[in-house]
């Protein structure tokens, strides 16, 4: 597609096939900042691409941030969790802010997000860090003597996760003394949570000039297994709260433009608690199921537009469809994972091939016969895809894959 010298020049840290498909169709100009073995696509494909090491932290990282000011760009969009602090240090250069670093810490260490959710007047559970596993047993005492539990009585769980990571990635759920005891000491030091009885869901919105310019709410059906877009009608009472909240946080973590995804509990008397947010686009697929829904939209497109200095107000509000109106129904995902021990082959269930709303699936043969135990919430072995017009049935469909065998 043409580009266009008046707009920003964008670049995108991480490698995202999709992302990068979206920036070749978009009217700004843009760099890929990957890894070396993106190099020879990158160069096979006539896609703009500088190299680099995300992993590598040394005195030579602010390398990068004059690299991409020397080449003119304007600014530099994260693509996964791993590339925020980087966004951070490379905008605080191109954008001249040095306070966007700081933010960008913020949204990765999720105690120091806990923490400045709790000044803004946020609700979160209770909290702690953990540096080993005493800390860890010590705590899961302490919420349950809170709550007042008798001996006898089964703990209500904490959760221990990993600080700066994606998602479900080391996410783990402590009922006892025991469970302590799996958890590796390569994941310490950890956050500690107290667990909250409610209805999961995220968040994604568009933020241009400090203002929300589109938000979805994404219903979990089952965290770390299937989510769909937009939320039930049910989830949806709640918009009014939920954009409210959004604005605290967008108020409370100074942010001016980009594009968030926080995570939220309701609880049954309806108060609203912040689990966590990212700077970064949703796991699962969420964009791309967005675009299911939204005909026209492309929420990659939407992220370079408000993360673009150079965008203009008439632009950014001529670009985003009317939340729920415009969707055409529901698109919803699940993520499989093997539910026994040894397989051989994968074989998709008939009913769920055969179920109307079945659109596509990205599972693949096995390599190996034995699968490792999954670990916390694991990785998934491939996403399942849905679309329908009726969110009751999304849901319950949803839910039912978690029963059946796709690896035999």
């Amino acid at each position: 597609m043409k580009k266009d010298p008046t707009k920003g020049f964008i670049a995108l840290l991480g490698w995202a096939p999709n992302a990068v498909e979206a920036a070749a169709t978009f009217d700004r100009r843009y760099v890929v900042v990957a890894p070396e073995w993106a190099e020879d696509y990158c160069k096979e494909h006539d896609i703009p691409y500088v190299a680099w090491n995300f992993e590598r932290l040394n005195d030579r990282s602010m390398e990068i941030a004059q690299t991409l000011k020397d080449m003119g760009v304007d600014v530099s969009i994260p693509l996964f969790e791993e590339t925020v602090e980087w966004a951070g240090a490379i905008n605080s250069v191109l954008l001249d802010n040095p306070r966007l670093f700081g933010q960008s810490m913020l949204m990765r260490d999720k105690s120091l997000m806990k923490r400045r959710a709790q000044l803004g007047g946020i609700r979160v559970g209770i909290f702690e860090e953990a540096h080993d596993r005493g800390d860890v047993i010590r705590f899961l005492k302490r919420v349950n003597q809170t709550l007042l539990k008798l001996d006898g009585d089964p703990n209500d769980p904490i959760h221990v996760k990993a600080f700066d990571k994606a998602g479900c990635l080391g996410h783990r759920v402590i009922r006892t003394p025991d469970d302590v005891d799996a958890i590796p000491d390569e994941e310490f030091p950890s956050l500690m949570e107290s667990h909250l009885d409610g209805w999961e869901f995220a968040v994604e919105a568009w933020i241009h000039d400090g203002k929300i310019r589109f938000l979805n709410i994404s219903e979990y059906v089952r965290l770390g297994y299937s989510v769909h877009v937009p939320a039930s009608p049910k989830l949806e009472e709640y918009r009014p709260q939920i954009v409210k909240q959004i604005e605290k946080l967008i108020k409370t973590f100074d942010i001016e433009f980009g594009m968030i995804h926080p995570e939220y509990f309701v609880t049954s008397d309806g108060e609203m608690y912040f689990g966590e947010v990212a700077y970064r686009p949703p796991g699962f697929k969420v964009f791309e199921l967005l675009e299911r829904v939204y005909k026209g939209f492309n929420a990659y497109h939407a992220s370079m537009l408000v993360f673009d200095p150079k965008s203009t107000e008439e632009e950014v509000q001529a670009y985003f469809p009317k939340e729920i109106e415009d969707a055409d129904g529901y698109a919803g995902c699940f993520g499989v994972y093997p539910r026994r021990r040894v397989v051989s082959k994968l074989e998709i269930p008939a009913e769920t091939e055969d179920h109307p709303y079945f659109e596509s699936h990205e599972l693949t043969t096995p390599l190996e016969e034995m699968v490792t135990k999954r670990t916390a919430f694991g990785t998934h072995w491939g996403l399942i895809y849905f679309k329908g017009d009726n969110a009751e049935e999304m849901h319950k469909l949803l839910a039912r894959q978690e029963e059946l065998d796709f690896y035999v």
